[in-house]
């Protein structure tokens, strides 16, 4: 496919109307960040809408997003500030974003995330081959001081490259994602109570309800600000076990495997007598990191985290209303 898009490329420029779809739930500490990602991005400016949905925040994010809008209007970008305010989601929110999209290529992210200047030019280019109707885009640590932040960082917690080998089918994250506006015509759109899931779920319907290919664009990338304390890193992962049972329900996909007391004593063990040795010989070379000494408790509370979120979590029965344009 890279040789088409190559090939088109120098033939035709291809630059699609594209409306970038940010839903917001208290986030005037990352807006600032963020809004600076957008005014610095590289895809021709008339080209490109951003829809920051406001999902009945209760800090500064309404007041921040509309002086954003009329700013960003005095330099020809073209800010809209939206709200839902009926449903807490943040699909639901995305929702109200492509019901008043104009683009041809509806693009996604969240609030606590950095795009480069280069991330619409490069995440819109495989659309080109018009087979492909779902982009997935890479997610990288932004730098961060705390033990979680650098973990996440050293690990790539938030890389797509594990969802795109999903056994059941592949999927992207809707903090990087762009997905072609005519194909909510045919399959709706997010199910709007649904709280997490929700980007697995879309992408899962397009591929089973319609021809249209997934395919990964790594340069199109996004910095997204990890987790930094424990309450934060425990919800995370419970909603992820959240989003394990509701797709269970949804698609029968399997669950992840019982947390039992007696895989932590063996892993626990297992880190003592053979992590911990061969990893301090790694950092006394110089190729290892501290991190890689502290790689397994962290893993076992997150492990832990996101069973208690799967063995917690029941579908409601309204989550499984999908939204119609």
């Amino acid at each position: 496919m890279s040789n088409l898009i190559e090939k088109l490329s120098t033939e035709v420029p291809f630059i699609p109307k594209v409306s970038v779809i940010i839903p917001i739930y208290n986030g005037e500490e990352d807006l600032s960040d963020l809004l600076k990602c957008l005014r610095s991005q590289t895809y021709p400016k008339e080209q490109v809408e951003y829809l920051l949905v406001n999902n009945n925040s209760t800090d500064g994010t309404a007041q921040i997003i509309h002086e954003a809008a009329a700013d960003a209007h005095k330099i020809g970008i073209t800010i809209k500030a939206l709200n839902e305010d009926q449903i807490q989601s943040s699909y639901a929110a995305r929702n109200q974003g492509i019901c008043q999209a104009t683009g041809d290529i509806i693009a996604f992210t969240d609030a606590d995330c950095r795009p480069i200047p280069q991330w619409i030019e490069a995440l819109v280019q495989p659309f080109i081959d018009k087979t492909i109707g779902i982009v997935v885009g890479e997610l990288a640590a932004l730098p961060g001081n705390s033990l979680l932040e650098k973990y996440a960082e050293r690990y790539e917690m938030m890389s797509p490259k594990f969802l795109l080998e999903h056994p059941f089918l592949p999927y992207g994250q809707t903090a990087n994602l762009a997905i072609r506006r005519v194909i909510f015509n045919q399959i709706g759109l997010f199910r709007p109570y649904l709280t997490t899931g929700g980007d697995a779920d879309i992408c899962w319907r397009i591929q089973q309800q319609t021809d249209w290919k997934l395919t990964f664009a790594a340069t199109a990338i996004i910095r997204h600000r990890h987790r930094s304390n424990l309450k934060e890193f425990k919800s995370q992962w419970q909603r992820y076990g959240k989003s394990n049972q509701y797709l269970h329900t949804l698609y029968g996909v399997d669950l992840m495997r019982e947390f039992t007391s007696k895989e932590v004593l063996y892993r626990l063990l297992r880190w003592i007598i053979k992590d911990i040795p061969r990893d301090s010989f790694k950092i006394i070379m110089g190729q290892g990191s501290p991190i890689d000494l502290i790689k397994m408790p962290i893993d076992l509370f997150g492990f832990y985290a996101r069973h208690q979120g799967q063995k917690t979590a029941k579908l409601p029965e309204e989550a499984q209303t999908i939204q119609w344009l």
